[in-house]
C-alpha cells in the first residue's frame, strides 16, 4: 500500500521503482472530473465546461513505467447554456454526431518539480497530437490521484471556428482523476 497524501517527486520515484505502485488501475468516474477552461468575448470572461462521462485506466508496470487511457465524453459537456452546449457539440467544434469521445492516451509519468511529467496523446475529432503536462500525485490506501491542467490549441484539432476573434484558441483541460487498485 502506497503512504498516503501529496507525494513529491522523489518520494513517488522510489514507489514506481520499488513496485509498490505495480498493478492495474481503474477510474473512479464518479469522484473524477474533467473540466474545459477557455477565455471568450475577446478574452474578457472565463469560461469553463464539465464533462459528465469520464472513464479510463492505467497500468503500473513491476519496472514503473506507466500508461493508461482516460476517455472523455465529448456529447456530455455543460456550460450552463443548453444554447452554447448545442454550438459546441456541432460540427463547429466537437462534431460530436461523428467524434463522439476524445481521449488521452497516457506513455509516460515521471517524477519531475513538484510532482510528475506526464506526456502522451490527446485524440479530438480524429486528431491525434503529442501533448503533455505537469501534475500532482496523492495517494489514500488503494487510490492514487492525479491533478493536471493541460493546455491545447485548439486549432491544431480542427477546431477553429472563431466569429469575429471572440473565442480564445488556447484552452486548458483540468484533470481531477482518481483511480483505484482494480481487484
Amino acid at each position: 500500500m502506497a503512504p498516503s497524501g501529496q507525494l513529491t517527486s522523489p518520494a513517488l520515484g522510489e514507489l514506481l521503482r520499488d513496485g509498490t505502485l505495480a498493478g492495474s488501475w481503474t477510474l473512479d468516474a464518479a469522484r473524477s472530473e474533467v473540466r474545459l477552461r477557455t477565455r471568450h468575448t475577446w478574452g474578457l470572461r472565463t469560461l469553463e465546461a464539465v464533462f459528465s462521462q469520464v472513464s479510463g485506466y492505467g497500468t503500473v508496470t513491476a519496472d514503473g513505467d506507466v500508461s493508461g487511457v482516460i476517455t472523455v465524453g465529448a456529447s456530455s459537456l455543460d456550460t450552463r447554456n443548453a444554447q452554447r452546449d448545442k454550438h459546441l457539440r456541432s460540427a463547429d467544434f466537437f462534431d460530436v454526431a461523428n467524434h463522439s469521445d476524445f481521449t488521452y492516451t497516457v506513455d509516460s509519468v515521471r517524477p519531475a518539480g513538484d510532482g510528475v511529467r506526464v506526456e502522451g496523446r490527446l485524440t479530438v475529432r480524429d486528431q491525434t497530437r503529442p501533448a503533455g503536462f505537469d501534475a500532482t500525485v496523492s495517494t489514500t490506501g488503494n487510490e492514487v490521484t492525479l491533478d493536471g491542467q493541460l493546455p491545447v490549441n485548439r486549432s491544431d484539432y480542427g477546431l477553429t471556428w472563431n466569429m469575429i476573434g471572440i473565442a480564445s484558441m488556447h484552452n486548458t483541460i483540468v484533470i481531477h482523476a482518481v483511480f483505484t487498485r482494480a481487484a
